[in-house]
């Protein structure tokens, strides 16, 4: 039943991409019908917007190969870098082309040809390179072999348009007046299709972003096909399509980095195993309620938990199984304390909760309320926890101290006999 819902699906998505297609082309084909020509000033400031995107998505770009070694990114970087390059020559030269006069805006710009079709060059190769090594061992000389590999593609896609014999040229009364964008348009939908094949169905937000901005430039080198001279309706839609297709880039690159600072951020502050905070963490928590309950003199406690027996879980089924059990006291403590409490993993079985103004009275409740929790979690082997308590500035005024009383009292209750029950050993120590 959901194979078939799946597949009725993808026929639908299919359907609409062809509807689509062919909608975008008949429109391209009615502007050219339109007596439109946008002013010389606009495409150059679309070609300076144009350059300055390609420019930061390839300054994010590096960022992010630095932080992750993946090899495509740092192959888009460089392709952008160039593109950007080449159309901001090209914007230089505009000015030129306009002045030859009607036989000047009857030629297809080579620039426009040759950035083009580098930059569709660049995506394939960045997905092939992806799926043979996708990380890179050495960024350092990775980097240099990139450039290498861009400036080598670049080089031979220049010598291939300027060595032809075949010029681009427009043809107004044909079907399509600039039949040399469709290589161009090709190109980025073999890209398209070898990014979609690559997202799958579990293709994140900033994957589908990308994916939308590469068959943006399908759509403008059809738009092109259809353009019968420079600044016509056709090109000035072929224009935006492109700098609209690098601002989606952009903020796809820009979203996806923030991610990953975030991620790296949340490592820095939490443990691996458990998602709880660290012990940086807790020691920073613990300075700030110091500091806070000696402005407003009100107290707080810290809670310092140890599992028991965790070395006979270990031996008897697994460290795995005894992974799982810390993982298990800290499921607990995540649910179970307040959202101003700060749960943490101290050591490797050891624990550590901060009660903000708390009293002895309140950290025993939270510790009995642990220990139930954790005994009925259903899952086997059983285990308990022993817990031991201390109360700013009761049982002192300095985080060392703090941590001494509690490390005193936790070893209380672990000293005490195996067959007294947890709670009422809870009870006897705090």
């Amino acid at each position: 039943m959901w194979n078939q819902i799946r597949a009725w699906t993808w026929r639908l998505r299919w359907l609409f991409a062809v509807a689509a297609g062919i909608s975008f082309v008949l429109l391209t084909t009615g502007l050219r019908q339109i007596p439109f020509s946008s002013e010389p000033i606009l495409y150059s400031y679309l070609q300076i917007v144009g350059s300055l995107l390609c420019f930061t998505y390839a300054a994010n770009a590096l960022v992010r190969f630095r932080g992750t070694h993946d090899r495509r990114t740092l192959i888009l970087a460089f392709g952008f870098v160039l593109s950007g390059v080449i159309e901001t020559v090209a914007t230089f030269n505009f000015y030129d082309t306009l002045a030859a006069g009607a036989s000047g805006q009857m030629r297809v710009p080579l620039a426009w040809m040759v950035s083009r079709t580098l930059l569709a060059f660049v995506l394939i190769a960045a997905l092939i390179v992806e799926r043979r090594v996708p990380n890179s061992r050495d960024p350092a000389r990775e980097i240099a072999i990139a450039l290498v590999v861009v400036v080598a593609v670049a080089y031979v896609t220049s010598a291939a348009y300027l060595g032809s014999p075949l010029e681009p040229a427009m043809h107004p009364h044909a079907l399509i007046a600039r039949p040399g964008d469709l290589f161009p348009a090709v190109l980025f939908a073999v890209a398209g299709i070898g990014y979609g094949i690559r997202q799958g169905r579990s293709a994140s937000a900033v994957e589908r972003t990308f994916l939308a901005a590469v068959w943006m430039n399908v759509a403008c080198h059809i738009a092109a096909s259809q353009s019968e001279r420079l600044l016509d309706a056709p090109f000035t839609l072929a224009q935006v399509l492109k700098v609209s297709s690098y601002a989606l880039v952009l903020g796809g690159a820009l979203l996806d980095n923030a991610r990953l600072f975030d991620q790296v951020r949340q490592l820095a502050v939490t443990d691996a195993l458990t998602g709880l905070s660290n012990y940086r963490t807790l020691i920073n928590v613990m300075d700030s309620e110091i500091q806070r309950s000696r402005r407003t003199g009100r107290s707080f406690a810290v809670l310092l938990l140890d599992l028991d027996g965790l070395k006979g879980i270990n031996d008897r089924h697994g460290h795995l199984v005894g992974s799982r059990a810390i993982c298990r006291l800290a499921n607990v403590l995540r649910v179970h304390s307040r959202s101003m409490d700060t749960a943490a993993r101290y050591g490797g079985d050891e624990f550590a909760v901060v009660l903000p103004e708390a009293s002895s009275e309140a950290a025993a409740s939270v510790s009995r309320r642990i220990c139930e929790r954790l005994a009925k979690d259903g899952e086997i082997p059983h285990v308990t926890v022993s817990v031991g308590a201390a109360v700013f500035p009761r049982d002192g005024e300095t985080i060392d101290a703090l941590f001494n009383a509690a490390d005193r009292a936790l070893y209380l209750m672990k000293g005490r006999s195996d067959g007294i029950h947890t709670l009422a050993r809870i009870a006897a120590c705090l």
